[in-house]
């Protein structure tokens, strides 16, 4: 395979190397950690899984004046202004960037078999390598490229910007996914990138509209995912409604569109919210102690208790989990109760027959209700005129997906951003999509590395204020930049 690059023109390679990426992810091997596992799953009782979220946005404030200023990542800001806030962590989180790369080399060479998930945003890989913290990546590259401790590593995909799925046009969050996955593979390999099988959506938001969750798993799918990973109250059952009732197997998240098109993709359910607490104490190994096999399309098989939580933030991962996650994987190695990553769980758990329309099904959350007013192929006002009529019904009803909290929308209150960010969306699908310009010409790729970085879902997470103000100055410059002739 020829390898692409990680820069080109200045700027991260986030497209313009479609069919390489294609191709490679045809090549892809079936399996790609049984064969090298040496965990007997016909013999454990449970297994627990880890993933460590990272992500830091790119933001305009290299400068004082915000429609000049370059844009740098929000951890070389804080480098660099560690006198306020919080700041002061900022040499800290550099360390957590790179320390599983010191970790498992370590647990590996005692003889242990640690495992970890790992997801990291295209926005933070670029702000990292604008630092100059290649340490960061020599690090990550030893245990992502290494024979010997490959197996204990695995990459989610995500998407580039950190978009939040349901607030995001389907087309664009199409570009977010490709995007990653083209600049991983710059920075890792093409080799590597043919291991990447799970997905992680930011914030764990997950669609709940049809038409937008239908667009979400296609995508995935057609980029080549496996599963995804969701959170437990961001689904339900279709039959009642209600959630999953063994939510430490994995299911199949089934999704419907008014047309009445159906896609579906493994989902792995992680449990409860995303209190960093959890992962840092690691919750699920303990929560995976407790338990035996369960029986699933006739067979036993162990249960995967599952969590993901960021791998930077707060006192508690940036103190607490380095003793804790060596102690655990000493403690569980060559145990009835190690750890796995989610696609070597899955691969072992086919192994034994089981097919994916043996697991049991989920929707996105509220669909129910939509599904007993609304036969897809109807009109779509219809649609409109039922979810209309739940939101009056039930203020807890809507549509704006679900995700880790389900008290923060990523809607109401930020049309100042979301008006931006939508004349953004529209004209870069008018005059770089429609119009059939190349992916690899530099305007199309400036074009869509402003896109993708304004649609962060910082600036509409941290309420109004520099943020939002960020987010708008980003759109402008996506704008700036289509208006000039292609």
């Amino acid at each position: 395979m020829t390898e692409i690059a990680e820069y080109v023109d200045g700027l991260p390679n986030i497209c313009g190397n479609e069919n390489s990426i294609d191709e490679a992810l045809k090549r892809r091997p079936p399996e790609v950690f049984r064969p090298s596992s040496p965990i007997a799953f016909d013999r454990i009782r449970s297994a627990c899984a880890i993933a460590l979220h990272m992500h830091q946005p790119l933001i305009p404030a290299g400068g004082g004046d915000l429609a000049s200023a370059e844009i740098i990542g929000n951890l070389q800001y804080m480098m660099e202004n560690q006198h306020i806030g919080d700041n002061h962590n900022a040499p800290v989180f550099h360390w957590c960037y790179k320390r599983m790369g010191e970790f498992i080399p370590q647990l590996m060479q005692e003889g242990k078999e640690p495992r970890v998930m790992l997801e990291y945003s295209g926005t933070l890989f670029h702000g990292l390598r604008k630092m100059g913290l290649n340490d960061v990546f020599d690090s990550l590259k030893t245990i992502t490229c290494h024979p010997e401790y490959r197996r204990a590593v695995e990459w989610l995909g995500c998407p580039w910007g950190h978009a939040v799925a349901p607030s995001t046009p389907s087309q664009d969050f199409r570009l977010h996914v490709k995007a990653w996955q083209q600049h991983f593979a710059g920075i890792f390999g093409l080799e590597a990138l043919q291991r990447v099988r799970g997905f992680s959506p930011s914030e764990m938001a997950l669609p709940n509209h049809p038409d937008v969750a239908f667009e979400f798993v296609k995508t995935l799918k057609e980029c080549g995912y496996l599963w995804v990973m969701v959170q437990e109250h961001t689904v339900e059952r279709p039959d009642n409604g209600g959630g999953p009732e063994l939510k430490h197997l994995p299911h199949r998240l089934v999704c419907r569109n008014t047309a009445g098109e159906s896609v579906s993709i493994i989902a792995i359910v992680k449990t409860q919210g995303s209190d960093t607490k959890l992962v840092a104490q690691m919750q699920p190994y303990y929560e995976a102690l407790g338990l035996s096999r369960w029986e699933l399309a006739g067979k036993s098989v162990p249960p995967l208790v599952t969590q993901i939580a960021d791998g930077e933030n707060g006192g508690v991962m940036m103190n607490e989990f380095p003793p804790k996650f060596m102690e655990v994987v000493r403690a569980a190695s060559d145990s009835d109760t190690p750890l796995m990553n989610a696609t070597e769980y899955l691969e072992f758990l086919f192994g034994l027959g089981i097919q994916e329309s043996d697991l049991p099904e989920l929707q996105p959350i509220h669909q129910k209700k939509i599904w007993d007013r609304f036969q897809p192929g109807e009109d779509p006002e219809k649609l409109a005129h039922a979810i209309e009529e739940l939101k009056k019904e039930d203020h807890r009803f809507h549509m704006e997906g679900g995700s880790w909290t389900n008290d923060i929308s990523w809607v109401r209150g930020y049309e100042n951003v979301l008006g931006p960010m939508e004349e953004a969306s529209v004209a870069f699908n008018a005059k770089a999509i429609e119009a059939g310009v190349s992916p690899a010409e530099l305007r199309y790729r400036k074009a869509l590395f402003h896109l993708l970085t304004a649609q962060t879902s910082c600036y509409r997470y941290w309420g109004q204020g520099l943020w939002t103000d960020y987010g708008r100055e980003l759109c402008r410059r996506t704008l700036t930049i289509l208006q000039q002739e292609f």
